[in-house]
């Protein structure tokens, strides 16, 4: 996550997280910013659809998305809140600010953001 992160600068570094229905995180799905932007991320739709279509094939579920602010905190932007597009997923953030970068997971419902601890 945070090398596709790096790759992407200048611009924000974005993806999906594939995972199991209970909600376990077992793959990065690595997404062009089609957005081609520093302040804003857009997934490809290509790749949120296979990734639909894997989770389907395989009992897996796509569990949110992940993507990078280049010069702010892990933590989402009112653009991130605005245009959060499922309360259900998790929006990861990677702040490339400082090294080592800082990882940080939010759950955004109705724009209220909370949030999560993450773990191994």
């Amino acid at each position: 996550m945070i090398a596709t992160c790096i790759r992407a600068l200048p611009n924000e570094g974005c993806g999906l997280l594939l995972g199991t229905p209970d909600g376990r995180v077992i793959e990065v799905v690595a997404s062009e910013n089609v957005a081609a932007s520093a302040r804003v991320y857009e997934v490809d739709s290509r790749v949120l659809l296979k990734a639909y279509r894997r989770a389907d094939a395989e009992g897996l579920a796509v569990l949110g998305a992940f993507h990078s602010h280049t010069h702010s905190e892990a933590y989402p932007s009112p653009t991130d809140i605005h245009q959060a597009p499922d309360p259900e997923w998790h929006y990861v953030l990677v702040s490339l600010r400082d090294v080592p970068a800082v990882v940080r997971s939010f759950r955004i419902v109705a724009e209220t953001v909370t949030e999560e601890e993450l773990s191994d």
